[in-house]
């Protein structure tokens, strides 16, 4: 089969197209061949790291989605010829999507249903699980996600046209809350938009903070950022009480300053969020909300849906790296099957 490996860090150059032998699954394991395979941030910077060790082939690329074809002992022969969308497939692991067939434990294949496309699939994973966590880190809950969960609550989205970004408008909106985005483009408020925001906001050509006040007077209670410290400053302009600023990445910037009695008064707490390492039971919560999102066919993918795809070819998986390295708006995939069905 074909398979894309990286033996040492270094840029998109070190990503080499190879033939390897069809993997056997093991016990508790199954084998998907993978259709379509996601892109985000965190493989390119582990690439920059070879976090396998140096010489040891590592296959990038958490997300993907295909069918399994073959399963391992102690699971469910029922399973082969099942639609799924997978997560976290390299992590700690040299073998990620980005290749032809790839064999991983069984609960990280999740049931994909016929409705959904593989491009869909591939593209929940990192992006989906880290926007569900953001919302669920708030004093009080909630820690599921679902219709009404989220009822009477304001949440902002910093980055309302990213992948992230995206998924939070999609998963919060389904939820029950009010959504306002934050974008610097009015191209990128389009897609905000289309995700579904209820209101969005661009930062370059108006007061972010002002707008966001008049729009929502008692102030957010729920912030998913992805620049916390550019952002400090007006996501302690537009909290309300007990808010929570739900941070994953650090866009702009790596040090956060913050008055410390302006926090302490209102009771706003700042939540970092490393998805690959939450804890086992708000990632099981995670994956069943997004599993059941997708199955109520509420998580759409695509320009009309604020979230452009972006295709490429396996042999082109250095190029759809450095199109994530480079900031692409929207969702970048690597096509492993052509012409692959809706």
């Amino acid at each position: 089969m074909k398979a894309i490996v990286y033996t040492r860090p270094g840029g998109p150059e070190v990503l080499e197209l190879v033939e390897r032998p069809v993997p056997e699954p093991g016990a508790g394991e199954v084998r998907v061949k993978v259709h379509v395979s996601g892109v985000n941030p965190t493989d390119w910077k582990s690439r920059g790291r070879a976090a396998s060790g140096p010489g040891v082939p590592q296959v990038p690329n958490q997300d993907g989605a295909g069918v399994i074809d073959a399963v391992g002992s102690d699971v469910d022969p029922k399973r082969v010829g099942e639609r799924v969308w997978l997560w976290e497939a390299a992590w700690q692991r040299t073998e990620g999507t980005a290749q032809e067939y790839v064999t991983l434990p069984e609960h990280q294949a999740v049931a994909l249903p016929e409705h959904a496309s593989f491009e869909l699939g591939a593209s929940l994973g990192i992006p989906a699980l880290t926007a569900h966590r953001a919302l669920t880190v708030a004093d009080g809950g909630p820690d599921r996600l679902g219709p009404g969960t989220l009822d009477g609550k304001n949440v902002l989205v910093a980055g309302g046209a990213g992948a992230v970004g995206n998924a939070a408008i999609q998963l919060a909106r389904w939820s029950g809350a009010s959504v306002v985005a934050t974008v610097s483009s009015p191209a990128k408020a389009a897609l905000a938009r289309a995700a579904g925001a209820d209101h969005v906001v661009d930062y370059r050509a108006q007061d972010a903070a002002a707008a966001i006040r008049d729009l929502v007077p008692g102030g957010v209670d729920i912030v998913v950022e992805v620049a916390p410290a550019v952002n400090a400053e007006l996501d302690l302009a537009v909290l309300a009480q007990d808010g929570v600023v739900a941070f994953y990445a650090n866009n702009g910037g790596d040090r956060i300053v913050l008055p410390a009695w302006a926090l302490m008064a209102p009771n706003f707490r700042w939540q970092g969020i490393l998805v690959y390492t939450v804890s086992a039971t708000a990632k099981q919560y995670a994956v069943e909300d997004v599993a059941a999102a997708v199955e109520q066919g509420a998580w759409r993918v695509g320009e009309e849906a604020g979230l452009p795809l972006h295709l490429f070819s396996l042999d082109e998986t250095a190029d759809a790296h450095r199109a994530v390295e480079q900031n692409a708006v929207g969702k970048v995939l690597v096509q492993i099957v052509e012409d692959t069905p809706r």
